[in-house]
């Protein structure tokens, strides 16, 4: 056998040589904006059709008033006025609501940059029901992370405990509600108003006071984080299947199975609404579920 070492061989690129991961000279254009469908600007123009015409009409009808009598013309002015004006009013609260929730985002991303997590932090604080102790502590603090680790144990672990509180009581209505109704439809009807109550109780308690359609919206954030905040509560869902689907369990249980089922939803169902309203990720608000 040959006992001669081999030295190992470095090959030496040309640095007049092309690259091969060569980067883009210009970065790809960015993805045009989507049109809007049959579908909304079918709903645009039901709206413009039935706001414009119901104006036309109120305004027809006010003036036919007015060539009757003068008192009469008056008082439907002021009738209509006051109707449009509370009309107006619920537009300004819904658009109020849902700017409140779009300013969410916004908040996660001040409280994840540097420069602007106290003032942020500051803001959201002046923003919930409750005044926080923690307010003072958060002016006096100079480190970022000193800032979310005051929120993190301060009031958004107070958040969550109380949400927790809301998602148990609306559990124990669901049990009852649904062991005690004999159809399965208006299970789910019950069920379903339940949820979306909890979802705005939930709502309110961080200071968001959404409207209907700041509700539906909150609603889809909620089924969008609801998969960070189930991962945990899989194994006890499946457990609880399990036990429940057993023929001698499900036949001493009887109805209180399902009921079961959907009670457990709804403590998962108030988390994911609590992870949707705080500022702070899951990751990053202390939820280890």
């Amino acid at each position: 056998m040959n006992d001669e070492r081999v030295a190992p061989r470095i090959a030496v690129l040309d640095p007049a040589g092309g690259r091969l991961d060569a980067p883009l000279e210009e970065a790809p254009p960015p993805l045009p904006r989507p049109r809007a469908g049959l579908l909304g600007l079918g709903l645009a123009g039901t709206g413009v059709l039935a706001v414009g015409l119901s104006g036309l009409g109120i305004a027809d009808f006010v003036a036919d008033q007015f060539a009757r009598a003068a008192l009469l013309g008056w008082a439907t002015l002021a009738v209509a006025a006051a109707g449009a004006g509370l009309i107006g009013l619920g537009v300004v609260r819904e658009m109020r609501g849902l700017s409140r929730l779009a300013g969410v985002e916004r908040l996660r991303r001040r409280l994840a940059a540097p420069a602007t997590v106290r003032q942020a932090a500051l803001d959201w604080l002046a923003t919930l029901p409750a005044p926080d102790p923690v307010a003072a502590a958060v002016r006096a603090a100079n480190d970022p992370d000193s800032v979310r680790a005051l929120l993190r144990d301060g009031p958004v672990a107070r958040l969550r405990s109380d949400a927790e509180a809301l998602g148990r009581r609306a559990a124990l209505d669901v049990f009852a509600l649904t062991a005690a109704t004999p159809a399965p439809a208006l299970d789910a009807a019950l069920v379903t108003w339940r949820g979306l109550r909890l979802v705005r109780q939930i709502a309110e308690l961080h200071g968001l006071r959404p409207g209907l359609f700041g509700t539906i919206a909150l609603v889809r954030r909620t089924l969008a984080s609801a998969a960070t905040v189930a991962a945990a509560s899989l194994a006890a869902d499946t457990v609880m299947r399990a036990a429940l689907s057993t023929p001698l369990l499900a036949h001493l249980a009887g109805d209180a199975a399902g009921a079961s089922v959907a009670a457990r939803r709804m403590v998962v169902l108030g988390r994911a609404a609590a992870a949707a309203c705080l500022p702070l990720p899951p990751g990053q608000a202390g939820d280890g579920r």
